[in-house]
């Protein structure tokens, strides 16, 4: 992060987690910045802001550490959608971005990203129904680290089969953090908990040690 030039609000960063304003969104650095436990998120027109709230909020890589209802195990195993990885990136992104609210997912991050994706470390978890895309989420994986982005549905159901497919893939190659970031209220819900920051990115440390990949090759 050295090579951004910014400022730095140290109060800001006390009290929310903003800890610079400013700099770019070049892959080295966005890697340089995960790698530390700092993201980008800023609406359109903003300056680029960068954070690392304390705390810090995760999905355990445990059994139970996403809760899925009766409900949502039925449709998961009804194959009413169909669920695939890097096939729709931009869309997804897209997705994320498409929201009455406003939104944080600029151009600029999805050009960002879409570069980071074309390096292999974005990666994308799409939904289908019936050949159409209905939700997914995009996030970024380095070694044993993944850090959820966003996620969007336009049928019922659609982003939580994308978050659980990617938790259970992300278990099942021996990723050992799933950072969310901040809890909202969908994924608390979804079993998402918050740690200190100290101890999030102690844990950061460990994973990017860890030898795995979201996808092969």
């Amino acid at each position: 992060m050295e090579a951004m030039a910014c400022e730095i609000y140290d109060d800001a960063a006390s009290r929310y987690g903003l800890v610079r304003v400013g700099g770019d969104l070049k892959p080295a650095t966005l890697l340089a910045a995960y790698a530390n436990g700092i993201f980008p998120w800023f609406d359109e027109g903003w300056p680029i802001c960068w954070w690392s709230p304390d705390p810090r909020a995760i999905f355990e890589l445990t059994d139970g550490g996403l809760y899925v209802s009766r409900r949502l195990a039925r449709t998961i195993r009804s194959g009413k959608f169909q669920v695939t990885i890097n096939r729709a990136f931009a869309a997804v992104m897209r997705g994320c971005a498409d929201r009455s609210e406003g939104t944080w997912v600029t151009e600029s991050m999805i050009e960002a990203y879409t570069r980071l994706h074309q390096l292999g470390i974005a990666h994308s978890v799409e939904t289908w129904r019936d050949g159409e895309l209905a939700g997914g989420l995009y996030g970024v994986a380095l070694g044993g680290f993944f850090a959820g982005e966003s996620m969007f549905h336009r049928v019922r159901d659609a982003s939580k089969v994308a978050l659980a497919y990617t938790f259970d893939r992300l278990r099942q190659r021996g990723f050992t953090l799933f950072d969310t970031q901040f809890v909202t209220a969908h994924t608390a819900r979804m079993g998402a908990v918050e740690i200190p920051r100290a101890e999030y990115l102690a844990r950061l440390r460990r994973a990017l040690k860890v030898k795995t990949s979201f996808v092969d090759g």
